[in-house]
């Protein structure tokens, strides 16, 4: 079992920027796939970024490539995002997710991850 932790939300207006964090803890492993996935009132979830946690490729949206950045510190057990250039669109509920599959295809398929989060909020102001 593993456990996470989300932090790091709050109200910013647009064009600022916020980080968010993930702390993982239980049966964590060496290197494993985590995302972050988001998910607005009245929308589906979508996936946002993922990474494995021993490094290697990482995996954006593409309506926040050039914006988001996804990283890992091994010795905190934490994932980060930090989040740029905020659009009042990145309003959302964000979750961290871990134990996915972090290839081109599969992703962004949050039923492929087998832990999560309870969410942090973000909310972006015009």
């Amino acid at each position: 079992q593993v456990q996470l932790v989300e932090s790091g939300g709050g109200s910013v207006q647009a064009g600022g920027s916020l980080r968010l964090s993930c702390v993982a803890s239980g049966s964590t492993y060496s290197s494993y796939c985590m995302g972050w996935f988001r998910q607005a009132p009245g929308k589906e979830r979508e996936g946002v970024a993922a990474a494995y946690t021993g490094g290697g490729s990482t995996h954006y949206a593409d309506s926040v490539k050039g914006r988001f950045t996804i990283s890992h510190d091994n010795a905190k057990n934490t994932l980060y995002l930090q989040m740029n250039s905020l659009k009042p669109e990145d309003s959302a509920t964000y979750y961290c997710a871990a134990n996915g599959h972090c290839s081109d295809e599969y992703w962004h398929l949050g039923r492929l991850f087998d832990y999560w989060g309870q969410g942090t909020e973000v909310t972006v102001s015009s």
